[in-house]
């Protein structure tokens, strides 16, 4: 690494353009210097330009240079006075993908004021796979977090997918209501991801959950991905002693659309709650519509 002390300048747009056509034609002719610091520098501060097409041919441009630019965009993504900067570094950061860089981002998630800031971040983790699971779960797990940020960690488990099949079996045990129901999130996606067996009993399993928050997400979950094997489940689901399970089951059946399901929603008529009752004759009016 050289001129790592050299002050950058804001470059105007005429200079930013300048900066880089100069950096696609050296890319081009094999002979840009990806230890140039300086010129990195410019290209991080590039990305506060207002123009969205530029800042993201300069991130497109970061993020095949990785290695040497990723300190630098990690500093930005902590440090930068430009929430704009803030946001296309976490952004960028993604397009790179160095799990050395998951407690950075973890800390822009929970300490950036500026919440794009923090869905760049969380995006980026994301993209980590496995090295972003437990860190994840941790915030899941803990009371102090705020619903917003455990809802950005619940996605990001989701998106994960098959990396954090790992982490699943015991999430779904936690003593975490928000993890396992996050879990069970994240244990949907990969059912559809990867048709995993073992996968698909643990989701199952999660409809004899002893929490109903957690066996509602389960069967909404069931439902939004049709997943015909849990049929018999859901229709016993049907007599679950909380209501909004009863509700989220009745859903889910009309959503699987399967036509022996009707006589037990059918039954849901006369469920105690006006709610199911009106999803019972919902769910059934859609399956036989579906002929």
């Amino acid at each position: 690494m050289k001129s790592e002390d050299t002050p950058v300048v804001v470059l105007d747009p005429a200079e930013t353009d300048a900066l880089m056509r100069s950096i696609t034609e050296q890319i081009d002719r094999d002979i840009f210097d990806a230890d140039d610091v300086t010129t990195l520098k410019q290209m991080v501060e590039c990305l506060g330009d207002s123009r969205g097409l530029v800042r993201l041919r300069f991130a497109q441009t970061l993020g095949d240079i990785g290695g040497t630019a990723t300190p630098l965009l990690v500093d930005a993504l902590l440090h930068h006075p430009n929430p704009v900067v803030r946001r296309a570094a976490g952004k960028t950061l993604a397009l790179i993908i160095d799990p050395d860089t998951v407690p950075s981002l973890l800390y822009a998630l929970l300490h950036d004021e500026d919440t794009v800031v923090k869905g760049s971040a969380v995006g980026a983790l994301a993209k980590m796979g496995e090295a972003s699971v437990p860190p994840l779960l941790e915030i899941l797990a803990d009371p102090v977090r705020s619903e917003s940020t455990k809802g950005h960690a619940a996605w990001a488990l989701g998106f994960i997918g098959a990396a954090a099949a790992p982490f699943l079996e015991d999430a779904i045990e936690s003593d975490s209501l928000d993890v396992r129901c996050a879990a069970v999130g994240a244990i949907a996606h990969l059912v559809q991801e990867t048709g995993d067996a073992r996968a698909a009993q643990l989701l199952l399993g999660t409809l004899h959950d002893p929490d109903p928050n957690v066996r509602s997400e389960a069967a909404s979950a069931i439902g939004k991905m049709a997943y015909l094997p849990a049929l018999p489940l859901l229709i016993t689901t049907l007599k679950d002693p909380d209501g909004e399970v009863r509700r989220t089951a009745a859903v889910a059946l009309g959503k699987l659309g399967d036509r022996s399901a009707i006589p037990h929603l059918q039954a849901a008529l006369s469920d105690e709650l006006e709610p199911v009752r009106l999803l019972a004759k919902l769910a059934i009016s859609k399956i036989e519509g579906r002929g």
